[in-house]
């Protein structure tokens, strides 16, 4: 049984940083590629397959707690709860194949799961490449809620990157409780 795991939102100024943790199984879903390289139509299509006939799980950490410990270490705490979400499902992975160059072995106090880290891993991996989706898919559909209740950013378009929208939105309006403070464009608007 071997697990992929990959992340959305490392980047972005405002939401939590989402991990997606996938196993295939038995299932062969065609088509299967990095997120980023997919059309917004095609990945939600990819997605519920993915959630129809293979097993997966989800790692969230807020904006508050990136900003309490870091986005690396947040974004290897979401792979730690993502793996252990799917993990309690479907029992301990065999080996849990990260994309990226970096694994929360040793990093994370609950990660107990042999892993091996592949850089490009979600355009070379199927499990990795699933993950990827169900990770974005997730994420910009809780920017997508969080912009109806803060319409100043654009979050439902730019999913919390810091475009020239966003930037206008947080100095005219400045940050709300879901920007990560420590994040450069925002800690600057909030020393002003």
């Amino acid at each position: 049984m071997i697990f992929g795991v990959d992340e959305a939102g490392r980047g972005p100024l405002a939401g939590p940083v989402v991990a997606g943790a996938v196993w295939l199984g038995q299932s062969a879903i065609e088509g299967l590629a990095d997120s980023k390289k997919l059309s917004a139509k095609r990945r939600a299509a990819l997605e519920a397959r993915i959630m129809a006939e293979a097993h997966w799980a989800i790692g969230v950490v807020e904006a508050e707690e990136i900003d309490r410990i870091n986005i690396f270490a947040a974004t290897m705490l979401a792979m730690t709860r993502a793996v252990s979400a799917l993990a309690q499902k479907v029992g301990d992975p065999a080996m849990v194949l990260i994309d990226g160059n970096k694994t929360p072995e040793g990093r994370v106090g609950e990660w107990r799961w042999a892993a091996r880290a592949i850089v490009g891993g979600d355009a070379t991996e199927a499990a990795i490449s699933a993950a990827s989706i169900i990770a974005k898919e997730h994420r910009d559909r809780v920017m997508r809620e969080l912009a109806l209740a803060h319409p100043h950013y654009g979050w439902e378009r730019n999913a919390g990157y810091g475009t020239a929208q966003h930037l206008a939105g947080l100095r005219e309006h400045g940050p709300c409780e879901h920007h990560r403070r420590t994040f450069a464009p925002v800690a600057q608007l909030v020393l002003l």
